[in-house]
Protein backbone atom coordinates (compact mmCIF):
# COMPACT_ATOMS: atom_id res chain seq x y z
CA UNK A 1 0.00 0.00 0.00
CA UNK A 2 3.09 2.16 -0.02
CA UNK A 3 2.17 3.76 3.54
CA UNK A 4 -1.20 5.32 2.53
CA UNK A 5 -3.89 5.01 5.08
CA UNK A 6 -7.47 3.90 3.21
CA UNK A 7 -10.66 4.19 5.38
CA UNK A 8 -13.77 2.53 3.91
CA UNK A 9 -16.33 5.39 2.72
CA UNK A 10 -19.18 5.47 5.64
CA UNK A 11 -22.38 4.63 4.11
CA UNK A 12 -25.63 6.86 4.84
CA UNK A 13 -28.28 4.83 6.95
CA UNK A 14 -31.42 4.23 5.50
CA UNK A 15 -33.78 6.24 8.07
CA UNK A 16 -31.35 9.57 7.71
CA UNK A 17 -32.42 9.64 3.56
CA UNK A 18 -36.44 8.40 4.89
CA UNK A 19 -36.22 11.49 7.08
CA UNK A 20 -34.76 14.13 4.37
CA UNK A 21 -37.24 12.71 1.54
CA UNK A 22 -40.37 13.10 4.29
CA UNK A 23 -38.93 16.78 5.14
CA UNK A 24 -38.74 18.21 1.62
CA UNK A 25 -41.97 16.46 0.62
CA UNK A 26 -43.70 18.63 3.98
CA UNK A 27 -42.06 21.23 3.11
CA UNK A 28 -43.82 21.26 -0.67
CA UNK A 29 -46.79 20.54 1.11
CA UNK A 30 -46.84 23.75 2.98
CA UNK A 31 -45.75 25.42 -0.09
CA UNK A 32 -48.45 23.89 -1.90
CA UNK A 33 -50.89 24.57 0.79
CA UNK A 34 -50.05 28.36 1.37
CA UNK A 35 -50.01 28.96 -2.43
CA UNK A 36 -54.24 27.39 -2.38
CA UNK A 37 -54.96 29.66 0.49
CA UNK A 38 -53.90 32.74 -1.10
CA UNK A 39 -55.71 31.53 -4.40
CA UNK A 40 -59.21 31.39 -2.08
CA UNK A 41 -58.67 34.40 -0.59
CA UNK A 42 -58.27 36.18 -3.86
CA UNK A 43 -61.60 34.12 -5.09
CA UNK A 44 -63.13 35.27 -1.90
CA UNK A 45 -62.44 38.94 -2.58
CA UNK A 46 -63.19 38.52 -6.29
CA UNK A 47 -66.92 36.78 -5.12
CA UNK A 48 -67.30 39.55 -2.43
CA UNK A 49 -66.68 42.60 -4.52
CA UNK A 50 -69.01 40.97 -7.23
CA UNK A 51 -71.66 40.91 -4.05
CA UNK A 52 -71.43 44.83 -3.21
CA UNK A 53 -71.42 45.39 -6.48
CA UNK A 54 -74.87 43.41 -6.97
CA UNK A 55 -76.27 44.51 -3.53
CA UNK A 56 -75.62 48.53 -4.93
CA UNK A 57 -77.28 48.08 -8.01
CA UNK A 58 -80.50 46.38 -6.21
CA UNK A 59 -80.63 48.75 -3.69
CA UNK A 60 -80.84 51.59 -6.40
CA UNK A 61 -82.75 49.48 -8.47
CA UNK A 62 -85.86 49.51 -5.78
CA UNK A 63 -85.32 52.93 -4.63
CA UNK A 64 -89.00 53.68 -5.77
CA UNK A 65 -91.99 51.86 -6.73
CA UNK A 66 -93.21 50.13 -9.17
CA UNK A 67 -89.85 47.90 -9.57
CA UNK A 68 -89.37 45.77 -12.30
CA UNK A 69 -92.41 43.67 -13.45
CA UNK A 70 -90.11 40.31 -12.29
CA UNK A 71 -89.49 41.74 -8.72
CA UNK A 72 -92.15 40.78 -6.53
CA UNK A 73 -89.12 41.03 -3.27
CA UNK A 74 -88.34 43.93 -0.95
CA UNK A 75 -85.84 45.14 0.53
CA UNK A 76 -84.74 44.37 4.63
CA UNK A 77 -84.80 48.03 6.18
CA UNK A 78 -81.35 48.83 8.00
CA UNK A 79 -81.60 51.52 9.62
CA UNK A 80 -80.04 53.69 13.16
CA UNK A 81 -82.35 56.03 15.40
CA UNK A 82 -80.29 58.41 17.77
CA UNK A 83 -81.29 60.32 20.47
CA UNK A 84 -79.43 63.26 21.63
CA UNK A 85 -79.64 66.21 23.78
CA UNK A 86 -80.36 69.43 21.45
CA UNK A 87 -78.05 71.87 23.75
CA UNK A 88 -75.03 70.00 24.15
CA UNK A 89 -75.26 66.86 21.62
CA UNK A 90 -74.69 64.92 24.36
CA UNK A 91 -75.95 60.97 23.19
CA UNK A 92 -79.04 59.71 25.21
CA UNK A 93 -79.51 56.24 23.62
CA UNK A 94 -79.17 54.80 20.18
CA UNK A 95 -81.17 52.26 18.53
CA UNK A 96 -80.84 49.85 15.23
CA UNK A 97 -82.61 48.33 12.77
CA UNK A 98 -80.38 45.39 11.25
CA UNK A 99 -77.49 43.66 11.15
CA UNK A 100 -75.49 46.84 12.01
CA UNK A 101 -72.42 47.89 13.35
CA UNK A 102 -72.69 50.90 16.01
CA UNK A 103 -72.67 54.19 14.86
CA UNK A 104 -69.55 55.51 15.92
CA UNK A 105 -69.25 59.07 18.00
CA UNK A 106 -67.93 60.87 15.29
CA UNK A 107 -70.49 59.93 12.88
CA UNK A 108 -72.78 61.00 15.71
CA UNK A 109 -71.54 64.05 16.71
CA UNK A 110 -71.16 65.03 12.64
CA UNK A 111 -74.56 64.62 12.03
CA UNK A 112 -75.78 67.00 14.92
CA UNK A 113 -73.37 69.44 13.77
CA UNK A 114 -74.68 69.65 10.03
CA UNK A 115 -78.23 70.60 11.74
CA UNK A 116 -76.67 73.07 14.67
CA UNK A 117 -74.74 74.68 11.58
CA UNK A 118 -78.13 75.10 9.90
CA UNK A 119 -79.63 76.56 13.01
CA UNK A 120 -76.97 78.99 12.74
CA UNK A 121 -77.81 80.34 9.79
CA UNK A 122 -81.63 80.19 10.67
CA UNK A 123 -82.45 77.39 8.46
CA UNK A 124 -84.47 74.30 9.89
CA UNK A 125 -82.56 70.93 8.55
CA UNK A 126 -85.48 68.58 8.23
CA UNK A 127 -83.69 65.85 6.25
CA UNK A 128 -81.23 65.21 3.63
CA UNK A 129 -80.61 61.92 1.29
CA UNK A 130 -77.64 60.52 -0.39
CA UNK A 131 -77.30 57.73 -2.88
CA UNK A 132 -77.24 54.77 -0.18
CA UNK A 133 -79.04 56.88 2.92
CA UNK A 134 -81.66 59.37 3.77
CA UNK A 135 -81.21 61.08 7.26
CA UNK A 136 -84.13 63.04 9.37
CA UNK A 137 -83.72 65.37 12.09
CA UNK A 138 -86.41 66.72 14.08
CA UNK A 139 -86.30 69.01 17.89
CA UNK A 140 -88.71 68.50 20.42
CA UNK A 141 -89.13 71.18 22.91
CA UNK A 142 -85.40 72.34 22.53
CA UNK A 143 -84.30 69.64 24.38
CA UNK A 144 -84.19 66.43 22.67
CA UNK A 145 -83.05 65.92 19.30
CA UNK A 146 -83.67 62.41 17.59
CA UNK A 147 -82.08 61.60 14.05
CA UNK A 148 -83.49 58.77 12.04
CA UNK A 149 -81.25 57.12 9.33
CA UNK A 150 -82.53 54.51 6.57
CA UNK A 151 -81.24 53.03 3.59
CA UNK A 152 -84.99 52.84 2.25
CA UNK A 153 -85.60 56.13 0.22
CA UNK A 154 -89.56 57.17 0.94
CA UNK A 155 -91.45 60.64 1.49
CA UNK A 156 -89.43 62.30 4.65
CA UNK A 157 -93.33 62.43 6.11
CA UNK A 158 -92.66 58.77 7.24
CA UNK A 159 -89.66 59.15 8.98
CA UNK A 160 -91.16 62.84 10.67
CA UNK A 161 -94.01 60.44 12.04
CA UNK A 162 -91.62 57.72 13.15
CA UNK A 163 -89.57 60.29 15.24
CA UNK A 164 -92.61 62.07 16.59
CA UNK A 165 -93.53 58.88 17.88
CA UNK A 166 -90.66 57.70 19.19
CA UNK A 167 -90.82 60.70 21.42
CA UNK A 168 -94.11 60.72 22.02
CA UNK A 169 -92.98 56.57 23.93
CA UNK A 170 -90.37 58.58 25.38
CA UNK A 171 -92.87 61.08 27.20
CA UNK A 172 -95.42 57.96 27.56
CA UNK A 173 -92.94 56.45 30.17
CA UNK A 174 -90.91 59.02 31.36
CA UNK A 175 -93.09 62.19 30.87
CA UNK A 176 -92.32 65.41 29.63
CA UNK A 177 -90.79 67.54 32.78
CA UNK A 178 -87.80 65.11 32.97
CA UNK A 179 -87.18 65.42 29.21
CA UNK A 180 -87.59 69.28 29.09
CA UNK A 181 -85.81 69.86 32.02
CA UNK A 182 -82.27 67.62 31.91
CA UNK A 183 -80.41 68.43 35.32
CA UNK A 184 -78.75 65.06 35.31
CA UNK A 185 -77.78 63.65 31.75
CA UNK A 186 -76.71 59.81 33.48
CA UNK A 187 -79.91 59.95 35.17
CA UNK A 188 -81.94 60.72 32.24
CA UNK A 189 -80.08 57.83 30.28
CA UNK A 190 -80.97 55.25 32.71
CA UNK A 191 -84.89 56.57 33.01
CA UNK A 192 -85.06 56.24 28.99
CA UNK A 193 -84.10 52.47 29.01
CA UNK A 194 -87.45 51.75 30.13
CA UNK A 195 -88.47 52.96 26.58
CA UNK A 196 -86.20 50.77 24.47
CA UNK A 197 -88.87 47.92 24.52
CA UNK A 198 -91.45 50.25 23.26
CA UNK A 199 -88.99 52.28 20.44
CA UNK A 200 -87.86 48.94 19.21
CA UNK A 201 -91.31 47.64 18.61
CA UNK A 202 -91.78 50.85 16.51
CA UNK A 203 -88.89 50.24 14.57
CA UNK A 204 -89.46 46.87 13.89
CA UNK A 205 -93.20 46.95 12.83
CA UNK A 206 -92.32 47.02 9.24
CA UNK A 207 -90.17 43.80 9.84
CA UNK A 208 -93.14 41.93 11.68
CA UNK A 209 -95.24 39.58 10.14
CA UNK A 210 -98.64 41.17 11.27
CA UNK A 211 -97.26 44.27 12.30
CA UNK A 212 -99.68 47.18 13.77
CA UNK A 213 -99.76 49.63 10.47
CA UNK A 214 -101.24 52.76 12.84
CA UNK A 215 -97.96 54.32 13.07
CA UNK A 216 -97.93 54.25 9.23
CA UNK A 217 -101.94 55.49 8.90
CA UNK A 218 -101.90 57.73 11.84
CA UNK A 219 -104.49 56.24 13.24
CA UNK A 220 -105.50 53.38 15.92
CA UNK A 221 -105.25 49.81 14.35
CA UNK A 222 -108.66 47.74 14.79
CA UNK A 223 -110.48 43.90 15.01
CA UNK A 224 -113.66 43.77 13.51
CA UNK A 225 -115.94 41.02 15.68
CA UNK A 226 -119.92 40.30 15.07
CA UNK A 227 -120.16 40.47 18.29
CA UNK A 228 -119.01 43.93 18.91
CA UNK A 229 -122.20 45.11 20.88
CA UNK A 230 -121.88 41.83 23.24
CA UNK A 231 -118.77 42.91 24.22
CA UNK A 232 -118.99 46.50 24.59
CA UNK A 233 -121.70 46.19 27.02
CA UNK A 234 -119.18 43.94 29.24
CA UNK A 235 -116.63 46.58 29.21
CA UNK A 236 -119.09 49.14 29.81
CA UNK A 237 -119.95 47.57 33.11
CA UNK A 238 -116.43 46.39 34.02
CA UNK A 239 -115.28 49.88 34.00
CA UNK A 240 -118.32 51.63 36.09
CA UNK A 241 -117.21 49.19 38.48
CA UNK A 242 -113.85 50.39 38.56
CA UNK A 243 -114.89 53.85 39.14
CA UNK A 244 -113.40 54.99 35.70
CA UNK A 245 -114.67 55.95 31.81
CA UNK A 246 -111.25 55.20 30.23
CA UNK A 247 -111.24 51.72 28.92
CA UNK A 248 -110.98 49.42 25.98
CA UNK A 249 -110.58 45.20 24.97
CA UNK A 250 -107.29 44.53 23.21
CA UNK A 251 -106.59 41.57 20.78
CA UNK A 252 -103.17 41.21 20.04
CA UNK A 253 -102.48 45.04 20.04
CA UNK A 254 -105.80 45.23 17.83
CA UNK A 255 -108.53 47.66 19.12
CA UNK A 256 -112.22 45.70 19.45
CA UNK A 257 -113.94 47.82 21.66
CA UNK A 258 -113.66 50.64 23.85
CA UNK A 259 -115.59 53.45 25.85
CA UNK A 260 -116.58 56.54 24.75
CA UNK A 261 -114.08 58.62 26.83
CA UNK A 262 -111.10 56.06 25.00
CA UNK A 263 -112.05 57.38 21.96
CA UNK A 264 -111.39 61.00 22.71
CA UNK A 265 -107.49 60.37 23.30
CA UNK A 266 -105.55 61.26 20.37
CA UNK A 267 -105.02 58.45 17.77
CA UNK A 268 -101.19 58.51 18.83
CA UNK A 269 -102.18 57.81 22.50
CA UNK A 270 -104.50 55.31 21.77
CA UNK A 271 -102.12 53.67 19.29
CA UNK A 272 -98.72 53.96 21.61
CA UNK A 273 -100.61 52.37 24.56
CA UNK A 274 -101.93 49.23 22.90
CA UNK A 275 -98.65 48.72 21.64
CA UNK A 276 -97.15 49.01 24.93
CA UNK A 277 -98.66 46.56 26.17
CA UNK A 278 -98.55 44.23 23.29
CA UNK A 279 -95.17 44.35 23.76
CA UNK A 280 -94.72 44.05 27.30
CA UNK A 281 -94.29 40.69 29.04
CA UNK A 282 -97.02 38.27 29.23
CA UNK A 283 -98.55 38.68 32.83
CA UNK A 284 -102.08 38.83 34.34
CA UNK A 285 -102.21 42.12 35.64
CA UNK A 286 -100.45 45.10 35.27
CA UNK A 287 -100.38 48.10 37.42
CA UNK A 288 -97.69 50.98 35.23
CA UNK A 289 -97.38 54.42 36.49
CA UNK A 290 -98.03 56.66 32.25
CA UNK A 291 -98.30 60.06 30.85
CA UNK A 292 -100.80 61.02 28.06
CA UNK A 293 -98.11 62.53 25.86
CA UNK A 294 -101.51 65.10 24.52
CA UNK A 295 -103.89 65.22 27.24
CA UNK A 296 -101.69 64.92 30.42
CA UNK A 297 -97.28 64.75 29.61
CA UNK A 298 -96.75 65.77 33.12
CA UNK A 299 -99.44 64.26 35.31
CA UNK A 300 -99.66 60.25 35.95
CA UNK A 301 -102.11 58.19 35.47
CA UNK A 302 -102.21 54.29 36.37
CA UNK A 303 -102.57 52.17 33.48
CA UNK A 304 -104.21 48.33 34.82
CA UNK A 305 -104.33 45.51 32.41
CA UNK A 306 -105.94 42.26 32.77
CA UNK A 307 -105.29 39.19 30.97
CA UNK A 308 -108.48 37.24 30.22
CA UNK A 309 -107.08 35.06 27.97
CA UNK A 310 -103.99 34.70 25.82
CA UNK A 311 -103.78 37.60 23.42
CA UNK A 312 -107.17 38.91 24.91
CA UNK A 313 -106.19 42.19 27.64
CA UNK A 314 -109.02 44.76 28.95
CA UNK A 315 -107.08 47.62 30.31
CA UNK A 316 -108.47 50.68 32.13
CA UNK A 317 -107.04 54.41 33.07
CA UNK A 318 -108.05 55.12 36.16
CA UNK A 319 -106.62 57.59 39.38
CA UNK A 320 -104.99 56.39 42.28
CA UNK A 321 -107.78 54.21 43.61
CA UNK A 322 -108.51 51.46 43.96
CA UNK A 323 -105.53 49.47 44.20
CA UNK A 324 -104.43 46.45 42.50
CA UNK A 325 -104.69 44.35 45.53
CA UNK A 326 -108.30 45.84 46.00
CA UNK A 327 -108.85 44.70 42.60
CA UNK A 328 -107.43 41.61 42.83
CA UNK A 329 -109.71 41.15 45.88
CA UNK A 330 -113.03 41.89 43.87
CA UNK A 331 -111.98 39.47 41.51
CA UNK A 332 -113.44 41.62 38.57
CA UNK A 333 -112.08 39.27 35.78
CA UNK A 334 -115.61 37.35 37.26
CA UNK A 335 -117.30 40.41 35.31
CA UNK A 336 -116.00 38.67 31.97
CA UNK A 337 -116.93 35.03 32.73
CA UNK A 338 -120.44 35.31 30.96
CA UNK A 339 -118.65 35.97 27.78
CA UNK A 340 -115.67 33.81 27.73
CA UNK A 341 -116.96 32.00 25.06
CA UNK A 342 -117.21 35.20 23.03
CA UNK A 343 -113.90 36.06 23.73
CA UNK A 344 -112.44 33.33 22.86
CA UNK A 345 -114.18 33.27 19.05
CA UNK A 346 -112.50 36.76 19.40
CA UNK A 347 -109.66 36.14 19.36
CA UNK A 348 -109.99 33.21 16.91
CA UNK A 349 -110.31 36.20 14.22
CA UNK A 350 -106.67 36.74 14.71
CA UNK A 351 -104.68 37.42 12.31
CA UNK A 352 -107.80 37.66 9.83
CA UNK A 353 -109.16 41.04 11.83
CA UNK A 354 -112.15 40.86 10.66
CA UNK A 355 -115.31 39.14 11.35
CA UNK A 356 -116.21 35.96 9.93
CA UNK A 357 -119.01 36.48 8.08
CA UNK A 358 -116.87 39.12 6.06
CA UNK A 359 -116.71 36.91 2.94
CA UNK A 360 -113.73 38.76 0.78
CA UNK A 361 -112.83 37.80 -3.09
CA UNK A 362 -110.45 34.67 -3.09
CA UNK A 363 -108.02 36.87 -5.31
CA UNK A 364 -106.97 38.68 -2.36
CA UNK A 365 -104.04 38.58 -0.72
CA UNK A 366 -103.75 41.92 2.14
CA UNK A 367 -105.58 44.90 2.39
CA UNK A 368 -105.31 48.23 4.74
CA UNK A 369 -108.53 49.77 5.80
CA UNK A 370 -107.95 53.41 6.82
CA UNK A 371 -111.20 55.53 7.96
CA UNK A 372 -110.10 58.76 7.83
CA UNK A 373 -112.87 60.56 9.81
CA UNK A 374 -112.17 58.26 13.36
CA UNK A 375 -109.15 57.51 12.44
CA UNK A 376 -109.52 53.92 12.67
CA UNK A 377 -107.59 51.36 10.16
CA UNK A 378 -107.62 47.84 9.64
CA UNK A 379 -105.18 45.45 8.45
CA UNK A 380 -105.11 41.78 7.40
CA UNK A 381 -102.69 39.64 5.39
CA UNK A 382 -104.82 37.00 5.96
CA UNK A 383 -108.50 37.85 4.84
CA UNK A 384 -109.21 34.47 2.59
CA UNK A 385 -108.52 30.82 3.94
CA UNK A 386 -106.64 29.47 1.09
CA UNK A 387 -103.04 29.00 0.40
CA UNK A 388 -101.10 31.77 -1.43
CA UNK A 389 -98.37 32.82 -3.28
CA UNK A 390 -96.46 34.81 -0.33
CA UNK A 391 -96.34 34.95 3.49
CA UNK A 392 -98.14 37.18 5.48
CA UNK A 393 -94.60 38.99 5.87
CA UNK A 394 -94.11 39.63 2.16
CA UNK A 395 -97.33 40.73 2.11
CA UNK A 396 -97.36 43.61 4.30
CA UNK A 397 -93.85 44.76 3.28
CA UNK A 398 -95.12 45.18 -0.32
CA UNK A 399 -98.78 46.47 1.28
CA UNK A 400 -96.85 49.02 3.12
CA UNK A 401 -94.70 49.92 0.34
CA UNK A 402 -97.61 50.68 -2.04
CA UNK A 403 -99.04 52.75 0.70
CA UNK A 404 -96.29 54.82 1.06
CA UNK A 405 -95.82 55.16 -2.72
CA UNK A 406 -99.41 56.18 -3.08
CA UNK A 407 -99.89 58.58 -0.29
CA UNK A 408 -96.95 60.21 -1.19
CA UNK A 409 -97.89 60.59 -4.75
CA UNK A 410 -102.13 60.81 -4.88
CA UNK A 411 -103.67 60.62 -1.70
CA UNK A 412 -102.78 63.24 0.90
CA UNK A 413 -104.52 64.35 4.18
CA UNK A 414 -104.17 68.07 4.25
CA UNK A 415 -105.45 68.03 7.62
CA UNK A 416 -102.31 66.89 9.59
CA UNK A 417 -100.57 69.81 9.51
CA UNK A 418 -96.67 67.59 8.88
CA UNK A 419 -98.04 66.97 5.43
CA UNK A 420 -98.42 70.55 4.70
CA UNK A 421 -94.50 71.16 3.70
CA UNK A 422 -94.86 68.36 1.13
CA UNK A 423 -96.35 67.94 -2.88
CA UNK A 424 -97.49 65.07 -4.45
CA UNK A 425 -96.36 64.17 -7.83
CA UNK A 426 -99.87 65.64 -9.12
CA UNK A 427 -101.34 68.77 -9.37
CA UNK A 428 -105.16 67.22 -8.91
CA UNK A 429 -106.99 64.82 -6.85
CA UNK A 430 -107.03 61.06 -7.24
CA UNK A 431 -109.60 58.84 -5.74
CA UNK A 432 -108.55 55.74 -7.69
CA UNK A 433 -105.16 53.90 -8.75
CA UNK A 434 -103.31 50.60 -9.70
CA UNK A 435 -100.32 48.53 -10.05
CA UNK A 436 -99.46 45.03 -11.82
CA UNK A 437 -96.26 43.31 -11.72
CA UNK A 438 -95.61 39.76 -12.85
CA UNK A 439 -96.33 38.31 -9.56
CA UNK A 440 -99.04 40.47 -7.95
CA UNK A 441 -101.14 43.56 -8.65
CA UNK A 442 -102.66 46.75 -6.30
CA UNK A 443 -105.12 48.93 -6.47
CA UNK A 444 -106.01 51.86 -4.34
CA UNK A 445 -109.33 53.78 -3.71
CA UNK A 446 -110.44 56.50 -1.40
CA UNK A 447 -113.34 58.67 -0.84
CA UNK A 448 -114.89 61.00 1.55
CA UNK A 449 -114.30 58.64 4.79
CA UNK A 450 -112.45 56.03 3.81
CA UNK A 451 -109.11 54.95 2.17
CA UNK A 452 -108.48 51.42 1.21
CA UNK A 453 -105.45 49.65 -0.08
CA UNK A 454 -105.68 46.16 -1.59
CA UNK A 455 -103.14 43.23 -2.91
CA UNK A 456 -104.01 40.99 -5.24
CA UNK A 457 -102.35 37.79 -6.75
CA UNK A 458 -101.40 37.92 -10.47
CA UNK A 459 -104.06 35.75 -11.44
CA UNK A 460 -107.00 38.28 -11.64
CA UNK A 461 -107.77 40.21 -14.74
CA UNK A 462 -106.71 43.93 -14.35
CA UNK A 463 -110.10 45.11 -15.51
CA UNK A 464 -111.68 43.40 -12.31
CA UNK A 465 -109.33 45.29 -9.99
CA UNK A 466 -112.19 48.50 -9.61
CA UNK A 467 -114.88 46.35 -9.28
CA UNK A 468 -113.99 44.28 -6.91
CA UNK A 469 -112.35 46.52 -4.90
CA UNK A 470 -115.71 48.61 -4.82
CA UNK A 471 -117.42 45.43 -3.58
CA UNK A 472 -114.91 44.86 -0.69
CA UNK A 473 -115.55 48.33 0.87
CA UNK A 474 -119.02 48.34 0.68
CA UNK A 475 -118.80 45.03 2.30
CA UNK A 476 -117.17 45.24 5.41
CA UNK A 477 -118.32 48.97 5.74
CA UNK A 478 -122.13 47.51 5.84
CA UNK A 479 -121.32 44.52 8.11
CA UNK A 480 -119.33 46.52 10.44
CA UNK A 481 -121.37 49.66 10.77
CA UNK A 482 -119.20 50.65 14.10
CA UNK A 483 -116.25 50.74 12.11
Amino acid sequence: MNGVAYYPQRRQPPWEELIRQQLEQTQADLRNKKLLLIQKQQQQQQIKYKQIQIQKQELAASQSIPRKRNDTSTNKMAAYLVCLTAAGGVPLFSRKIGDLKTLPFPVIGSLNGVHMFAKSKTVTLLSTATKDAQVVWKVFHDSIMLIFITTQQEDDKYGIHLLQSVFDAMVLLVGLDDLTRIKNVERLKKDLRCCFKLVDTLLYQSEAEHGLVGQMTLSVDCLLTPNHQVLQNHLEYFVESLGTMYGCLLVHGRLVVATKKWWTLSECEAGLLAMFISCCSKMTTRDIPIFLPVESPSVPHRLVTFCLLPGVEVCVLCGPTPSITEMEKRNFCNYWRNCQDVLLNTSKLYPKNCSVNVTLDSNILAFILVNTETKRCLCSTQPVEKAKLMNSKQCQEILRAFYKWICGSFFVDTTQEVYRVFHTRLKHSATETYMCTDTFKCFAQCNESYQLFLLFNNQIPTYSLRSISHKTLDTIIVKNVHF
